[in-house]
């Protein structure tokens, strides 16, 4: 009886293990070392470190939808023929639908589970931390007073989270910050340690000067403004009215260098707001790549007075494209509740004896008005929620972390789109109107550079490793077990069988191709990632073998040095022409 031999390839922490083709005898096989030398035949098995390029031919602007009903309720029961999308006025062909319903999507794998002989009895699986949270606190315009309610809220809301969630807390100047964590008491010590953080703090600066106001002078170019703040410089430097008899003749007669004033004013303002404003777009974009890398529901909840956005709107709407390729909900929560701006009295820094008070009071709320905007268009454009004007502020924390019931991902590839990064303004519709609201984005930009079909590829199985999704085009099982070596030791070894059978190959030159693309990725108990790996495995197989001798598929195993503790295995699995197949594994080592 024939021998059968294992064919195994090892490279770095992926095995290959296939029954490979019987030992032929050496009567059957004469003058073998003369033709092996001078014609090897290809290897039918071979793998390497380079990404493979898949398929990714334009680039999709997304849209997440929301669609509420008479009583505000989340609606889930639409298809993608009741969708019409019009970018710049012209219908899109939407070429990619989904219907996501937020909440549990923990792994079934955990029955998988196996123990080996050396190891304990399986006990129930861990609780894994589903959903992610970061609390983005904006220190840099939030006033004090604000900041002291907001925090009370905060701490009393954060203490009834579940098992499975997990929360962070940032700020937009960056100090202070705690990451993912369960734990109430740290949560509590980072919420007492936000402050109040503005990039420059200016007393009775002469002439007052709002960020709003320089934008309207230095680049709406708004004459009446800049008069009413060259007014307000001759106020408070002569004391006199520049609309009285004794003060008016010597205003206008040195009215330029007044304006000249003004404009300083404003150019210094306009600086010093562009900068608190990016400071926040940026902690919302390095909250949103944090997020990308959590395998779960992912939330961003902005506790913000509001800010202004001007010849920022480009970067705030990467902002949200880039939320919406990662899968995070943006809620806002203007932290301010119940605002009413003061009319005619400005307790800024110019002090109420201004002379142009009540125009700049009028300023005021226009500025109040822009500044809950962008938490708007946030808040829509992503599927989150944007509460204001109440001051029910842990009503408000507990709406803006929670992701609506329904929501619908709609895409399209825009017809000859121009990379040359201007607006394109959006509106969704439904094809059989009803006392229906829709929430989504309005508008987007387009690139400024053709995108990275490498790169993009790279970010499609990223995206899908760092969530909790299964997807299930290939024949692919999960399966994970562990040995201790000592109490504090332990390899957490992850196997993944692919039922070779039910693969689609292409046929060329006489072999049976196939690329497989496998990543593995280890989170610990609060969904951080530990480490991971991935590579490439091409598969070039004849005929035979793949008829006679893959019948029980090709294993791999990847393992892990490991702390006793709770984890979540996530495992992803593409090949070259699209399909993907994504398992979870929870498993707990005491």
């Amino acid at each position: 009886m024939p021998r059968l031999l294992l064919l195994v390839l090892v490279v770095d922490s992926l095995l290959f293990i296939s029954p490979a083709q019987n030992q032929p005898k050496s009567s059957d096989t004469p003058q073998t070392n003369a033709a092996s030398a001078s014609e090897k035949p290809a290897p039918e098995v071979t793998s390497h470190d380079e990404a493979a390029t898949f398929k990714v031919n334009v680039r999709l602007v997304l849209l997440r939808v929301v669609v509420r009903d008479e009583k505000g309720q989340p609606i889930g029961n639409l298809h993608r023929e009741d969708f019409q999308i019009l970018d710049n006025k012209k219908p899109q062909v939407i070429t990619q639908f989904s219907v996501e319903q937020p909440g549990s999507q923990v792994a079934k794998e955990q029955k998988t589970q196996i123990t080996t002989p050396d190891a304990p009895e399986t006990k129930a699986p861990p609780d894994i931390p589903e959903r992610f949270v970061i609390y983005l606190f904006d220190d840099v315009h939030l006033e004090t007073k604000d900041i002291l309610v907001v925090r009370d809220a905060a701490d009393r809301y954060l203490n009834s989270m579940r098992p499975t969630d997990r929360a962070a807390i940032n700020t937009s100047s960056g100090q202070g910050d705690l990451d993912f964590t369960d734990d109430h008491a740290k949560l509590h010590e980072a919420l007492l340690r936000i402050q109040s953080r503005p990039v420059m703090v200016t007393q009775n600066a002469c002439p007052h000067m709002t960020y709003y106001m320089a934008d309207m002078i230095a680049n709406r170019h708004m004459p009446d403004v800049e008069l009413v703040a060259a007014k307000d410089a001759f106020h408070c430097t002569t004391s006199e009215d520049p609309d009285s008899p004794s003060g008016g003749p010597d205003f206008l007669a040195h009215i330029d260098e007044y304006r000249q004033t003004a404009d300083a004013a404003a150019q210094g303002a306009l600086s010093v707001g562009e900068q608190e404003t990016r400071l926040v777009l940026g902690a919302l974009k390095n909250a949103v790549r944090r997020l990308s890398a959590s395998p779960g529901q992912r939330s961003v909840v902005l506790v913000s007075p509001g800010f202004l956005t001007p010849l920022l709107e480009y970067e705030v709407s990467d902002v949200i494209d880039k939320a919406l390729r990662e899968g995070v909900v943006v809620g806002t929560l203007d932290a301010r509740g119940l605002y009413v701006p003061m009319m005619g009295d400005i307790s800024g820094e110019g002090g109420p004896d201004m002379i142009a008070a009540p125009q700049e009071g009028l300023y005021e709320v226009d500025a109040a008005s822009e500044n809950d905007m962008v938490l708007g268009q946030l808040a829509d454009s992503t599927g989150g929620v944007f509460f204001h004007n109440n001051n029910d502020l842990l009503d408000g924390l507990r709406r803006t972390s929670a992701a609506p019931d329904y929501y619908y991902v709609l895409g399209f590839a825009p017809q000859n789109l121009k990379y040359d990064g201007r607006f394109h303004s959006l509106s969704v519709k439904l094809a059989h109107p009803a006392k229906f609201t829709i929430q989504a984005r309005k508008g987007y930009f387009a690139p400024k550079q053709a995108p990275n079909p490498d790169e993009e590829a790279k970010q499609e199985i990223q995206e899908a490793l760092f969530s909790q999704e299964e997807m299930h085009d290939l024949p692919v099982q999960l399966h994970t077990q562990f040995f201790k070596a000592t109490d504090v030791d332990a390899k957490l070894s992850v196997l993944v069988h692919v039922d070779v059978k039910r693969l689609h190959f292409v046929k060329a030159e006489g072999r049976n191709n196939k690329d497989l693309t496998i990543a593995a990725a280890l989170f610990d108990r609060n969904g951080s990632f530990i480490k991971g790996n991935e590579k490439i495995l091409e598969m070039h197989l004849k005929d035979d073998t793949l008829d006679r001798k893959v019948d029980n598929g090709v294993t791999l195993k990847t393992s892990f040095d490991v702390k006793p503790g709770s984890y979540l295995v996530r495992l992803v699995v593409r090949d070259n022409e699209g399909l993907l197949s994504a398992e979870n594994g929870a498993i707990e080592i005491p």
